[in-house]
């Protein structure tokens, strides 16, 4: 059975995101998408909020299983059985940063390939940081 991670902070989880984890799900049995818990990062939504977002943004799509974490994301990997971790790129500088951080994952267990989404044309000016931003100056 094939599975992948997608980690991330999801906060929130945007249209970037689903399009992401949309396009993955067709190469996989079971997609987990795997809310990180970092008590030094101060997010606008509880785990819980984005955890509920998701669920209900993938309802319809039965191999996605969303869950929480902390740790190490290829830990969890060993845990979930997953094969790939799974990241959306938007920009050259996400490239940069998600090289390092395969890098580092893949020193640590090299059968575990990530994966790079190109964000499509439609999402990548989204961003998570921009979404929050909308949402805040919204409720004023």
């Amino acid at each position: 059975m094939a599975k992948a991670l997608f980690p991330g902070s999801f906060d929130p989880f945007t249209a970037g995101h689903e399009a992401v984890l949309r396009r993955v799900l067709p190469l996989f049995d079971k997609v987990y998408v795997a809310v990180g818990v970092n008590s030094e990062k101060h997010c606008m939504f509880s785990v819980e909020e984005r955890l509920q977002r998701i669920r209900e943004t993938m309802a319809d799509c039965p191999n996605v299983e969303v869950l929480s974490y902390s740790g190490m994301t290829v830990d969890l990997c060993h845990q979930l059985g997953a094969q790939a971790i799974i990241r959306g790129i938007r920009t050259a500088k996400d490239f940069d940063y998600e090289q390092t951080i395969a890098s580092v994952n893949r020193l640590q267990d090299p059968s575990i390939e990530t994966l790079l989404v190109l964000a499509d044309d439609e999402h990548r000016d989204i961003s998570s940081t921009l979404e929050r931003e909308r949402i805040a100056h919204a409720a004023h």
